[in-house]
């Protein structure tokens, strides 16, 4: 088990609110998730903000997985991250765009990093909780991740149990929080 640095984390977190600008700040947020990733037991990260061959979608970040048996071994070994460090719930499109990157890529699971969250409502199922659930339907599954709980973790232990929990949540009740 590794514990994640408060002052790391608290630095990443000062990056992203004091960033000179919003691609700083975005950068800010994605280091952050970097972070987060590669001090998890067999994750590295593979490649950060990657344009597709036709030059219409970034990748902000995508880690390989090597399923190490006291890390994400329950996970596919290529993992792609969305990250929003915007200062309101990401919407409904977002989210769909987000769905269909994974979708040219061939990819069932992706995780999308939220500073504040989504849109909607977790129990009406509404707005971008809808568009997760409806994704779910084609065999995608999305989790969200916000910046409450990464402020929570202290060790990666922490971190593997939460996407565990939303993948359980997600499976059981089309739910993704």
């Amino acid at each position: 088990m590794a514990n994640y640095s408060r002052r790391t984390l608290n630095g990443h977190f000062h990056d992203c609110d004091h960033g000179g600008t919003n691609q700083a700040r975005g950068k800010a947020f994605e280091d952050l998730a970097c972070y987060l990733f590669q001090t998890i037991p067999g994750v590295e990260i593979a490649i950060r903000n990657q344009m597709n061959a036709f030059h219409n979608e970034e990748i902000d970040v995508a880690v390989w997985n090597n399923k190490a048996s006291n890390g994400l071994h329950f996970l596919p070994n290529v993992v792609l991250i969305e990250c929003k460090n915007w200062s309101n719930p990401v919407s409904s499109i977002e989210v769909s765009w987000f769905c269909q990157k994974l979708q040219s890529r061939g990819l069932d699971f992706g995780i999308l990093i939220a500073n504040q969250g989504i849109t909607g409502n977790q129990d009406d199922l509404n707005a971008a909780h809808n568009t997760i659930a409806n994704h779910l339907m084609q065999q995608r599954k999305i989790i969200v991740i916000t910046r409450v709980e990464i402020d929570s973790l202290r060790t990666t232990v922490q971190m593997i149990t939460l996407i565990k929990q939303k993948l359980c949540l997600l499976a059981v009740g089309g739910r993704i929080i």
